[in-house]
Formats: structure tokens, C-alpha cells, sequence
């Protein structure tokens, strides 16, 4: 409008020293007859000429870890801030400015250098042992100690301390950090961590051990079951038996276990809850016209396995027409026992005398099969 008088914002270059009061004042009044769409420029205008001010708000940190640019940046955004919320009846736009922007500077300390939470109190603390460090190391011409620290700051030495060693969660190394030369490794790779199985060593050498002392058919259902992830019905299967019996002697088995790890000395196995003894190898011979048959029951373990190889070797020995093993009644065997059935077919072998192994379990003749010890049904 003709006859108006509108107040500026002088520009930088025209002014000996900057007058920011004066200048926000320029710029309240001259949006004041503007509608909200034309605030803009005189609103850059401010800004532009407020710069230099915050400028040097920011380099007033810097030295502090983060880059001057950074520090700029963030004061620059306290000044938008400030130009943004200023109001001329509420004082000085330099006073507001300042806080505003040193406010910005400081919550930027606060929320985006630390690597680590660290309290308020200790991290002023640390700005002062690093203001005394380096006053007494100009006087003294060293280091000074954690002593001299506490002396100069009146503080305990346990606070210097804890802030030196907190002064390291400023700027925390990267684990992806390279370890340095020309090696490929990562700094995450010399970190050690907790082993958690460790501490359960103890437990698997004893179970390893008692394990031994169970017959073989538990041995092998429980390895079936937790080591390969079997079901009860599919070892069931495996073995010819009831799913409800692989129960119980999972129960019977993990009892004893139990049992044996907590007790000093193991307590004898027991097959059923009638039986007071643990089961043992049975071994018969019996002439059936012009052929021997060896009758073997029960589980064949380390005890029975020299029991068996004698007996099949006298029956080897007295040359009879054919040496028939009936294993109907073994319910297992384990290595000492495959090793006494296998010492009874070289010796059958030798003196070459028949010998047939039949009345096999089926769980029994998978072992044999896998040994290479054929069985007849």
C-alpha cells in the first residue's frame, strides 16, 4: 500500500557489528502486516543474518569429539528454532537465541555421542577431569595421578576413577572395526564370550559313565530318543515292542539316572520292580543230536561277552555237524558281545564247522547286520 513504511532486515554486509535484538525486532514487525504464506523470506532473512551467531555458539564445544561441522549443523537448527518461537514481548531475542541454541548443543551431547548411558553427574565430572588433566599436566610437565586429580577437584579418588573409566563409553570401538594390517580379522573376533556349556562339563562325564552301566536296549533308547530325535512309537517300532513299553523303560532308565547322579556309589539296575538283581548273561549249551545249540539270553555286555566267546569256542572245537546259536532270548548286545559272536564265526571258520544264528530279536539283528553277522529267521 502507497505511503506505507516497511521496516527491513539490514543485511550483514551493511552493519559494523551484529544487532540481533534490533534485527528480530525489523522482522516482527515486518511480518506483523503479512499474511502466513509471505513470512517466509524476511523469516530467512533473520536467519541468514543470525549465522555468524550461532557459529560461534558451536565452536565454542568443539574439541569435545564430535566435528565442528556436526556441532554447526545442530546450532543452525537451534536457531530456526529460536527464529521460529521468538516473540518481542517476552525480551531479548539474543538471550533466547542462545539458550536455544546452546540447549540444542547440549541435548545433542547427550542423545548422540554417548555409545553407553552414562548419569548426568558423572559425565559433568568427566568434563572436569579432562580440564584438570590438562591443567596439571602443563604444570606439572607429566600425567598427573588419579591422587592429584582428587586433589585438585576435591573429589574422591573412587568418582576419578569411575570417570576415567566411564570416559571410554564416549566413543566405544565398532566390533567390525578391522583388527589392523593386512589381516581380514574383526575386532568382535578377540572378544571372548561365556561358554554356557560349560558349566554342565561335570554332569556329562557322569551320565557318560553311568551310561555304560545300563543295559544295552536303554542305552540305545535313550540315545535314540534324545540324541536322534526319535519318537517313542518309532523306536517302538524299531525294537518290536509297544509304544507303552518303551515308556516304562524310558522311566525305569531316566530314574536311574537320576538316582545314580545324586548317590555316591550307582545303585544296581533292576529290570523290573520285582527283580532285585540286574540282569545277566545267560549262557547254555546243549547237544541236539549231532549239533551243539548255544542258547543265549539276556544282555550280552562286557561281563557276559567272555562267558559267550568260551562257550562258542568248545562247541567249535568238538566238531559237531552244525553250531546253532539260539538268541531268541538275548534282548541286546553290545561291543564285547558282538566282538564274542564274531570270535565264535573265525573259529567256526577255521575248523570249518557250520554255524547258524537264528531266533534273532529284530533290534538285535540290526546290530548283527551292521557288524556283518548275518542271521537266519
Amino acid at each position: 500500500m502507497f505511503g506505507q513504511t516497511t521496516t527491513t532486515t539490514p543485511p550483514p554486509t551493511e552493519r559494523g557489528l551484529e544487532d540481533l535484538d534490533a534485527a528480530a525486532l525489523a522482522y516482527a514487525a515486518r511480518i506483523a502486516g503479512l499474511p502466513p504464506e509471505r513470512r517466509q523470506e524476511a523469516r530467512d532473512d533473520l536467519v541468514r543474518f543470525a549465522l555468524p551467531f550461532a557459529g560461534r555458539l558451536a565452536r565454542r564445544y568443539r574439541g569435545r569429539g564430535e566435528p565442528l561441522e556436526d556441532l554447526e549443523q545442530v546450532a543452525r537448527l537451534g536457531l530456526v528454532n529460536a527464529v521460529d518461537r521468538y516473540d518481542p514481548e517476552r525480551g531479548s531475542f539474543t538471550a533466547y537465541a542462545a539458550i536455544t541454541i546452546v540447549g540444542e548443543i547440549k541435548r545433542h551431547f547427550r542423545d548422540r555421542t554417548w555409545g553407553v548411558h552414562v548419569p548426568r553427574r558423572l559425565r559433568d565430572l568427566i568434563l572436569e577431569v579432562g580440564q584438570a588433566t590438562a591443567a596439571l599436566t602443563s604444570e606439572l610437565s607429566r600425567a598427573p595421578t588419579v591422587a592429584e586429580l582428587a586433589v585438585r577437584l576435591e573429589t574422591p579418588e573412587e568418582e576419578i576413577l569411575a570417570a576415567l573409566e566411564s570416559a571410554a563409553g564416549y566413543s566405544p570401538a565398532s566390533l567390525n572395526a578391522p583388527v589392523g594390517g593386512e589381516s581380514s580379522a574383526e575386532f568382535g573376533d578377540l572378544v571372548g564370550e561365556s561358554d554356557n556349556a560349560l558349566e554342565s562339563v561335570d554332569d556329562r562325564v557322569t551320565v557318560s559313565g553311568l551310561l555304560h552301566r545300563l543295559p544295552w536296549r536303554e542305552r540305545r533308547i535313550l540315545a535314540m530318543r534324545f540324541y536322534g530325535n526319535q519318537t517313542q512309537a518309532e523306536i517302538a517300532a524299531r525294537f518290536g515292542i509297544s509304544q507303552m513299553h518303551v515308556s516304562r523303560l524310558l522311566s525305569r532308565a531316566l530314574t536311574w539316572l537320576r538316582q545314580a547322579m545324586l548317590a555316591d556309589a550307582p545303585p544296581p539296575w533292576q529290570n523290573g520292580a520285582a527283580e532285585s538283581e540286574p540282569a545277566k548273561t545267560r549262557i547254555s549249551v546243549r547237544q541236539n543230536g549231532d549239533r551243539v545249540v548255544v542258547e543265549v539270553g539276556g544282555e550280552v555286555d562286557r561281563d557276559g561277552a567272555d562267558q559267550l566267546r568260551k562257550a562258542m569256542l568248545e562247541a567249535v572245537t568238538g566238531q559237531p555237524r552244525e553250531v546253532v546259536v539260539d538268541l531268541v532270548g538275548a534282548g541286546g548286545f553290545d561291543a564285547g558281545g558282538i566282538a564274542a559272536l564274531m570270535a565264535g564265526r573265525d573259529a567256526a571258520a577255521r575248523t570249518g564247522v557250520p554255524l547258524r544264528l537264528t531266533r534273532v530279536q529284530p533290534a538285535v539283528r540290526r546290530s548283527l547286520a551292521a557288524a556283518g553277522l548275518p542271521a537266519a529267521d
